[in-house]
């Protein structure tokens, strides 16, 4: 009787790539990742950027200065006025022109409510990326309040376009004021919702505690900055380590966390809301009467009623519309902390009425360098997560 002997086939390991978007709805937007996997574990993320670009930097230097305002706004369309406010106060230094008190103060109402806008959306999206849907109901609830805020403000709800280099386009309409303290005393209550929701669920601990893991010499590293490098330790927030609009004079504290993951960075965007609620209320104590536009004969926009009134003011405005007004020549750089972090802007003048170069530093371009260290050794399954919690704009990241 012979004997029947089977072989055994060699089992051969290799790694599998999967695209990863350009068209997957929890990407927010049109952004692709070829992704690693190891069976379901993830080995490396490459993402593969351009399906937004709209040449930016390169269309703002072929604008005049003033006509750059609209276009800072929609690359990061969640913090529309933080782009508006780093782009003037950049050209500002290069007229250097002094921002009367009253305009600086709404500057910082503008910028705060532009945090706690960005991170309200944030916050329900990413709660619905990890499978939680109702917070976005209660996110979107608030976010309106702030969009007609902004819509009595400025006429614009998304993007309101109305910071301007020298101050403001007009004063606050009458019941700004009123409408936001109310907003300001129930804010925090509306946060504790939030937490109900989300902070103590077990399933929601399960699938962001320990996950997306980001070193402190990582993020450093890899240049990433607001709630990313504070979720890994490190207390810095331009407010405080460069005050700018007067930020000195506020009373607040840095939200920082320890946990290095997703769940830590929650924690601090939930507490910075906290906090710009806070800078708010001590912002309507302190708007001071006065001008909301610098007076540098020349340089600045005349005010509305006197180009209805006073033929100087008039010719005045037309040749700036016209003609622009040039800069001297230098360079500038100037940064703030915007909702994703770092926001900055820097600029060459060559003497003309355009930016000879204009240079965006984005924070979420910046902060997408993180997503293949965060992920490599975690499960397929949480990538989303990993992705949602660094907190991108695709229109800011692609520009």
């Amino acid at each position: 009787m012979s004997q029947v002997t089977s072989k055994i086939p060699e089992v051969k390991s290799e790694l599998m790539e999967l695209n990863l978007g350009p068209h997957h709805p929890s990407t927010h937007g049109v952004f692709r990742a070829v992704v690693e996997l190891d069976g379901e574990i993830v080995v490396n993320v490459i993402p593969y950027l351009g399906y937004l670009h709209r040449g930016f930097e390169k269309t703002c230097e072929n604008k005049k200065y003033h006509q750059v305002i609209p276009l800072t706004e929609r690359c990061d369309y969640m913090g529309a006025s933080s782009n508006s406010l780093v782009y003037s106060m950049c050209v500002e230094k290069l007229l250097d022109v002094t921002i009367p008190e009253r305009a600086q103060v709404i500057r910082v109402i503008m910028a705060e409510l532009s945090r706690i806008f960005s991170h309200l959306f944030w916050l329900g999206t990413h709660g619905h990326d990890v499978g939680a849907m109702t917070p976005l109901f209660y996110m979107l609830r608030e976010r309106e309040e702030i969009m007609n805020l902004f819509e009595l403000t400025s006429g614009g709800r998304l993007m309101p376009n109305y910071i301007r280099i020298g101050g403001l386009a007009q004063d606050l309409e009458e019941g700004f004021v009123d409408r936001l303290k109310a907003f300001c005393d129930h804010f925090d209550r509306r946060v504790d919702e939030y937490e109900t929701l989300l902070t103590k669920n077990i399933i929601y601990i399960d699938r962001t505690k320990n996950v997306g893991f980001l070193s402190l010499e990582d993020a450093i590293a890899l240049g990433a900055s607001g709630p990313m490098v504070r979720a890994s330790g490190l207390k810095w927030d331009i407010r405080k380590s460069s005050p700018y609009c007067g930020y000195e004079n506020y009373d607040f504290d840095v939200p920082v966390q320890y946990g290095c993951d997703i769940y830590s960075r929650y924690l601090v965007r939930v507490q910075e809301m906290r906090e710009s609620n806070r800078i708010l209320k001590q912002a309507l104590t302190r708007i001071p009467e006065g001008p909301i536009r610098a007076k540098e004969c020349g340089k600045i926009f005349p005010d509305q009623q006197d180009i209805y009134t006073k033929m100087e003011a008039l010719i005045h405005h037309f040749m700036l519309v016209i003609q622009g007004v040039a800069l001297p020549k230098g360079e500038y750089y100037q940064c703030i902390e915007s909702p994703r972090g770092e926001l900055g802007c820097y600029i060459i003048s060559d003497g003309t009425s355009n930016p000879f170069r204009l240079k965006w530093r984005a924070p979420a371009f910046v902060n997408l360098q993180t997503l293949a260290p965060m992920s490599r050794g975690c499960l397929f399954a949480d990538l989303i997560a990993i992705l949602s919690s660094v907190d991108i704009v695709l229109a800011e990241v692609d520009r």
